[in-house]
């Protein structure tokens, strides 16, 4: 193995969920490191979309959660403000950032890559700049899955429309959202399916409406949970949130950050006429929940 340096092989894309795409494009970085280069992965602040068109764009995953996972896989995150290149023409991007401030001997990226102002630049450019800066450059073909290309935009339609199975494929792993557990009104305590209550974080994106399978982050252990997104409608309740009952799980996690990742879609949300009702229900939720083989 060659001495490592300071040359860098840099990941470029904004990562929204880390899906199965963007998997093959961090492998391409993280495989230079046995020829001595710094994994690294160029992040934004917000996605360039959205900062082009004004328009809010769900997240599949927040900041922290994808920094978490980036940088346990060996990754050395750069930040950057986008308003700060979001001018630089293809040529000024590949001079200033790739090879001044990140000194990439080697990158990698996805075939519909756009970089430069207006997203002037595609992968064909960037690699015609980068030979000619004499950096490497690898560029991820189209990944098909199901019949379609992988993408973030794809995966946001499946979450919305309760295809949990197909997302969860795609991505490669749960749905995650990490947020506090704030205490409830305590009615899953008195149905004795005490349940972690959470918001979803902001800018996050909604899933359907319904109960899920979730698998449920406690500590340095992986429990599998029955998790509620909604409002509660037996209870009139009007706040989004999440509730997830735990199980074979006993313990205060008031204040906690939890992670909780959402993995098959049981059921749509109901009113039940009481809260017996609603208790037999949860009890056969739970039940599917346990049987339940990723």
């Amino acid at each position: 193995m060659k001495q490592q340096s300071s040359k860098t092989a840099v990941a470029l894309g904004y990562f929204d969920g880390l899906h199965i795409a963007h998997q093959k494009v961090l492998d391409a970085a993280l495989a230079k490191k046995a020829e001595g280069l710094i994994p690294s992965v160029l992040l934004f602040d917000v996605p360039p979309a959205e900062a082009l068109t004004g328009q809010k764009i769900p997240r599949l995953m927040t900041d922290a959660d994808r920094d978490r996972v980036l940088e346990n896989r060996g990754f050395a995150p750069r930040r950057v403000r986008f308003a700060e290149i979001r001018d630089l023409t293809p040529e000024q991007f590949v001079r200033e950032i790739l090879q001044k401030e990140l000194d990439a001997a080697f990158v990698c990226c996805g075939y519909n890559y756009r970089f430069g102002k207006n997203g002037a630049g595609d992968a064909s450019l960037l690699s015609a700049l980068c030979e000619q800066a004499g950096i490497d450059v690898f560029v991820l073909p189209e990944t098909d899955e199901l019949g379609e290309p992988v993408s973030s935009s794809r995966i946001r339609r499946l979450v919305q429309s309760g295809d949990m199975d197909a997302a969860v494929r795609l991505l490669g792993r749960p749905l995650l959202f990490t947020a506090p557990v704030f205490s409830g009104d305590h009615r899953g305590r008195t149905l004795g399916t005490p349940t972690i209550n959470q918001y979803l974080p902001k800018g996050f994106i909604r899933p359907r409406f319904g109960v899920y399978v979730s698998d449920v982050l406690v500590g340095d252990k992986n429990l599998r949970g029955v998790t509620n997104i909604g409002s509660r409608p037996t209870f009139d309740g009007e706040s989004v949130r999440s509730e997830t009952y735990i199980l074979d799980y006993s313990g205060d996690l008031y204040g906690q950050d939890v992670t909780v990742g959402l993995l098959h879609f049981l059921r749509p949300e109901l009113r039940f006429p009481d809260a017996e009702s609603l208790k037999k229900q949860i009890a056969r939720d739970a039940e599917a929940a346990a049987a339940f083989i990723r």
